[in-house]
C-alpha cells in the first residue's frame, strides 16, 4: 500500500500546498492558517480542494 502526498488549494486565501494523504496531525494553510487537514487514524478528513498529486 503506497501512500500519497496531494496539491491541493486553501478554500479561503486560494494558496496551493502540499499535504499527505494520512496526516498525523491537524495541517493549516501556510498564508492564513485555516484548517486543511485532521487525522482521523486512517486517511485524513481533507476540507481543502485538491487539485492534484504532487511529485
Amino acid at each position: 500500500m503506497v501512500s500519497k502526498f496531494f496539491k491541493v488549494k486553501c478554500k479561503k486565501c486560494r494558496n496551493e500546498q502540499n499535504i499527505f494523504e494520512k496526516p498525523s496531525t491537524v495541517v493549516k494553510c501556510l498564508v492564513c492558517g485555516e484548517v486543511l487537514a485532521e487525522p482521523t487514524g486512517g486517511k485524513g478528513n481533507i476540507f481543502a480542494k485538491i487539485t492534484g498529486k504532487a511529485k
